[in-house]
């Protein structure tokens, strides 16, 4: 089948420096392609490129014919007068056209667009509320193919996951440039990295891609430097984590654990905890018996919270439930109507707010740095402000970049940069992966594992919240805060839950269980396991051939004999661990 977009030797450039140097890729039906790299490697300049909104300087780009394409860029742009519904719903005549189809209705609905008001002027919207019915309006129409860029930011852990679900289901070709991990790996069949021009391409999601890395490290590295590596770190978490995580076949499962083996846990929470009740006491942050109202709408009702040393906590709640409001109570900036705050006494509080603070722009960037302090201590490990400003993406040279020229992703780096200098023992963050790429993530992750202290994280990026914080509470709109033991797992199933009358979500359970009769699940194990064997034994025969060929090195004819005997069986693997896959999806 024909490709449906297609990249020829494609270059672009913006000043002297090439973002694409002779690319050559392809967009195939249905296919879900994710796009990594870091800010500013030219990530966006392939969607532009890709989808015809930029002009490359040399190649070619060819898309099929009759293709329906949908882009969602970060530059969102509605018509001036319209409103909301004018925008979503422009394809539909009258309000029971679209009702009536309940792919829209679920669009409407899982996008917050119902939330927001049909009736609603754009004009008076906010970037988010734009970006979502930006994107409602794309996903309503019929398509071959969507690219998207970013379309997670100013989406809740529950949109993201609703996202992941809708693109799944409606098997439309996929291009997407994101930072959220859990998105790539639920959604990616391919990963694009975007590199020093060019773009290499790697089987699966973000799972695999950290494999494919860490491989690499390893065979480049020293023994100590691999033992540092970032990627390995990742790919230990990804593994000691849920299962869910990856249904890959046992022999990559095995390839995975060995390259980890000597990777130490991400963090020692005991020690940590330990560590930070020495600095902080016994009392850390506490609301007691605190009412707080927004308007008419009541956040908490009377709610008594005590957050002690050490802590790692997460807050999770849909988009609008008080989450940014409750980290400002807690950080002192607002005040209850009844009840009080009360903050220990060797508390040094930081919060990184959404909004960017005033930034000394007549400074450089690493001046700006060093005005909070030219070292700092995170546990047992020791950095200079150039060092902390390099791991949060800012090389040697940007360093020198006056304030005043960065952009706003890089401020808000900034603004976490002189934050964590202060050394503060309590950090409040509020959605800190925004404009973060996957690399700088990686970084600041590494940073919090071994940061002794107290943490409460409001991020809609599921892989940094399960990463760093040990304890999960929600904001459902009822006054409360609501400790969930099971994560962002039971959050979700909870909201799910709230939406569908119990009667009507038992019998769609039975039926689904009805489905995997116990027949069924032992003959799919018997199966598993045979294919199992069977890739071992293909293993073991390509192994051997290997050998033979390196044997063989001098005997032309032998070498084709063996050549042709290896690509059978590899042929053979592909086809018993696609199998396997299948009857692993099937067990799950």
């Amino acid at each position: 089948m024909a490709n449906l977009v297609n990249l020829e030797s494609v270059s672009k450039s913006y000043g002297v420096r090439p973002l694409l140097d002779g690319v050559s890729l392809g967009v195939a039906a249905g296919q879900r392609i994710g796009v990594v790299g870091l800010n500013g490697g030219g990530k966006t300049t392939l969607l532009e490129v890709l989808s015809g909104l930029a002009e490359p300087d040399s190649g070619r780009v060819s898309h099929v014919g009759g293709l329906r394409m949908a882009v969602v860029t970060q530059r969102t742009e509605l018509p001036d007068g319209s409103s909301v519904g004018e925008v979503v719903l422009e394809r539909y005549g009258a309000e029971h056209e679209w009702a009536a189809d309940a792919r829209v209705r679920s669009i409407v609905d899982g996008l917050g667009i119902t939330a927001i008001g049909l009736d609603t002027p754009t004009a008076n919207l906010s970037g988010g509320e734009r970006r979502r019915v930006s994107l409602a309006a794309a996903l309503t129409g019929e398509l071959d193919l969507i690219v998207l860029d970013e379309p997670t930011n100013h989406l809740d852990v529950e949109g993201v996951q609703w996202l992941a679900d809708h693109l799944l289901t409606r098997r439309i070709a996929v291009v997407v440039v994101t930072h959220d991990r859990w998105f790539l790996d639920t959604v990616a069949t391919l990963t694009w990295e975007v590199a020093n021009g060019r773009v290499e391409q790697y089987e699966g999601g973000y799972a695999d891609w950290i494999f494919a890395r860490a491989e690499r490290a390893r065979l480049a590295a020293t023994a100590e430097e691999k033992r540092q590596n970032l990627a390995r770190k990742e790919l230990a978490w990804l593994r000691r984590g849920p299962q869910a995580r990856s249904s890959k076949p046992r022999y990559r499962i095995e390839a995975a654990e060995a390259l980890i083996a000597d990777v130490p846990p991400p963090r020692d929470s005991v020690e940590l905890q330990a560590f930070a009740k020495r600095r902080l006491g016994k009392t850390v942050l506490e609301l007691e018996d605190t009412t707080y109202q927004v308007g008419e709408r009541t956040l908490l009702d009377h709610v008594t919270w005590r957050i002690g040393p050490g802590d790692r906590i997460g807050l999770v709640g849909v988009n609008g439930s008080g989450k940014t409001s409750l980290l400002k109570l807690l950080g002192g900036d607002v005040e209850g109507s009844t009840g009080r705050r009360i903050e220990g006494k060797t508390v040094a509080l930081a919060h990184l707010r959404q909004e960017l603070d005033d930034l000394p722009g007549d400074l450089r960037v690493l001046q700006a740095i060093e005005q909070v302090a030219g070292r700092v201590v995170f546990g047992k490990q020791e950095m200079t402000a150039s060092q902390l400003g390099e791991k949060l993406g800012f090389p040697q040279a940007r360093q020198w970049t006056p304030v005043a020229d960065l952009s706003g992703g890089e401020r808000r780096r900034l603004q976490l940069c002189r934050l964590l200098m202060a050394e503060p023992n309590v950090l409040l963050l509020d959605e800190p992966t925004n404009d973060l790429d996957i690399d700088t993530l990686q970084q600041l992750e590494d940073l919090l594992d071994g940061w002794p202290g107290t943490m409460v994280v409001v991020s809609h990026d599921r892989y940094l919240v399960e990463r760093v914080c040990d304890t999960i509470v929600a904001l459902f709109g009822d006054g409360r805060i609501t400790h969930l033991p099971g994560g962002i797992e039971e959050y979700l199933n909870r909201r799910a839950l709230a939406k569908e009358p119990a009667a009507a979500t038992a019998p769609t359970a039975a039926k689904a269980e009805a489905k995997k009769s116990a027949a069924d699940l032992r003959a799919a194990q018997k199966d598993l396991g045979r294919l199992e064997r069977k890739l071992d034994q293909l293993h073991a025969k390509e192994e051997k051939l290997h050998g033979a060929l390196l044997a063989a090195a001098t005997d032309p004819a032998k070498l084709m004999e063996l050549n042709a005997e290896l690509k059978g069986v590899q042929g053979e693997i592909e086809d018993v661990e696609s199998r396997w896959l299948e009857t692993s999806e099937l067990l799950e």
